[in-house]
């Protein structure tokens, strides 16, 4: 505690500083008042942390007291407000806390060794070294959920007990079935199955065996009917023994991983309650263990947490230049899972935005309640149903419209058949019949190499043409059109010759 000895320099805090420059000059502005020093480590360590928390220490609270007692009428300056208010109501000491007085503590501690004598500078900076140490380790001690490296292991011990427990269970099956294969048919619960076994032994203890405490009633009636009339061969009682050990492993792997879940799911609520909210246990801590810690988790994007454990697939995708994936481990989300085929990805890309904020705020967050979560889970259950009914809501434009619907009318209208769809032939005009048919009746005409007479040139391509055309673009000809038409055919008449005449000639 220092006594300050010329209050008029604190009014100029920006020139402060200088004050400070060299121990004479600090001497001549504060002076060592009254000094008590830790027993030891301990209890330096509990001071130091209860002022960090804002709080009075008991060896802060016992040089107060003495100072009360002798200069109440003075005030005291602090570096800490929070603190000052504590002083204050418990002591009714009056205390000041101002940019000048945090520049007077900055000036003090430059000065630290030349105000406090009989303190060698070695011995000072082993001792702030030592306390440095001793806060750090208390302050990882005092919060011990917030180690994430608990969850990598446990989420790692569980995939591994499960394919264990897969291996063991597919083992004794196939082992006891060669004595008793209709059981295995009947018992489709594993755990039910090997505990089973393990009361039952050989197949000739069904009947004398009571199985209710693992079995319905229905079961027990069905394998006990099972068991007289079976099929498998008999075996030693050394291999029934053996199979009876194998299942005892697979009820205490059982157990265990039912522990270890509960472990997890304990931790989990403690460490990130908001991103187990959002997607749930088992894929918070998958995401966590993948990303290698809840810190390095946060530092991703919504883009990079969303398709995080499918990077093989999003290379391959690159590589091949095809569509990258629209999810990786946040496919095994409850949210994700309930949604239809064609929306899984939108609802993908939604749960990674809300769970990265919700990691962020897990991770750097003070707080650890769940709330965010919550709301931002109901956001996206709205959003989902939205979806699903196809209630896609317009984004722009006034929302205050209202959709409007005509009134209802009922109109009854009557249909006539329709004959034309009987026939895929193009439908014909019947003057165009007619002249079909009479080219028909004609015999098919061979040009003659004689010459001809002269006589006023014919256009052949109109001819053609008019013959050629199809009965859609031909509509009603007039009297004219219909009259050259005929001159034309009579001119081809006389131009050419039938095959009956070429041979008399």
């Amino acid at each position: 505690m220092f006594q300050v000895l010329d209050e008029s320099k604190l009014q100029e805090v920006d020139s402060l500083w200088k004050e400070f420059e060299t121990p004479e000059k600090a001497n001549k502005v504060v002076k060592l008042k009254h000094f008590e020093k830790f027993q030891d480590t301990t209890e330096a360590l509990a001071a130091a942390t209860a002022m960090t928390e804002g709080k009075m220490g008991k060896s802060l609270k016992k040089v107060l007291k003495k100072v009360v007692a002798k200069e109440a009428h003075e005030q005291l300056a602090i570096s800490d407000a929070k603190l000052g208010g504590v002083i204050k109501e418990k002591l009714n000491l009056s205390c000041v806390h101002s940019p000048a007085v945090a520049e007077l503590m900055r000036g003090i501690r430059t000065q630290m060794e030349s105000l406090i004598t009989g303190l060698p500078p070695r011995e000072i900076s082993a001792m702030s070294l030592g306390l440095a140490h001793s806060l750090s380790r208390y302050k990882l001690k005092f919060s011990p959920d917030k180690v994430d490296t608990m969850i990598v292991q446990a989420i790692s011990l569980l995939d591994d007990l499960d394919k264990e427990l897969n291996n063991y269970i597919m083992r004794c099956r196939e082992w006891y079935g060669w004595h008793f294969p209709e059981v295995g048919k009947i018992i489709t619960d594993n755990l039910a199955y090997c505990k089973s076994v393990r009361k039952i032994g050989a197949r000739t203890n069904v009947a004398t065996t009571d199985l209710s405490e693992h079995l319905p009633e229905e079961v027990e009636a069905e394998v006990k009917l099972a068991a007289e009339i079976s099929m498998g061969t008999e075996v030693s009682e050394e291999d029934i023994g053996n199979i009876m050990h194998l299942c005892d492993q697979v009820i205490e792997i059982t157990e265990y991983r039912t522990q270890l879940y509960d472990y997890l799911k304990n931790r989990m609520m403690a460490i990130a309650p908001n991103l187990t909210v959002m997607v749930g246990e088992l894929v918070g801590a998958r995401l966590i263990s993948h990303a290698g810690s809840l810190l390095n988790l946060a530092k991703h994007p919504a883009s990079t947490v969303q398709i995080l454990g499918a990077e093989k697939a999003l290379f391959r995708a690159l590589k091949t230049r095809r569509d990258t994936p629209k999810y990786g481990l946040i496919y095994h989300a409850s949210l994700v899972g309930q949604t239809s085929a064609k929306n899984k990805g939108k609802i993908s890309r939604m749960l990674a935005a809300k769970a990265s904020l919700a990691i962020r705020y897990d991770a750097l967050g003070e707080d650890t309640n769940a709330e965010m979560g919550v709301e931002n889970r109901a956001k996206l259950e709205a959003r989902l149903r939205h979806l699903e009914e196809k209630g896609i809501t317009r984004i722009s434009g006034t929302g205050k419209a209202m959709a409007k619907s005509d009134k209802y009318q009922h109109r009854s209208d009557v249909k006539v058949y329709d004959p034309s769809g009987d026939s895929t032939l193009p439908s014909v005009s019947k003057k165009r019949k007619f002249e079909e048919v009479e080219e028909e009746e004609v015999a098919t005409p061979v040009t003659v190499k004689t010459k001809k007479p002269k006589k006023e040139p014919v256009e052949e391509p109109e001819a053609s043409t008019a013959a050629e055309e199809t009965p859609k673009k031909k509509k009603k000809k007039s009297k004219k059109a219909e009259e050259e038409a005929m001159d034309v055919k009579e001119e081809e008449e006389e131009a050419t010759v039938s095959p009956t005449e070429e041979v008399r000639s």
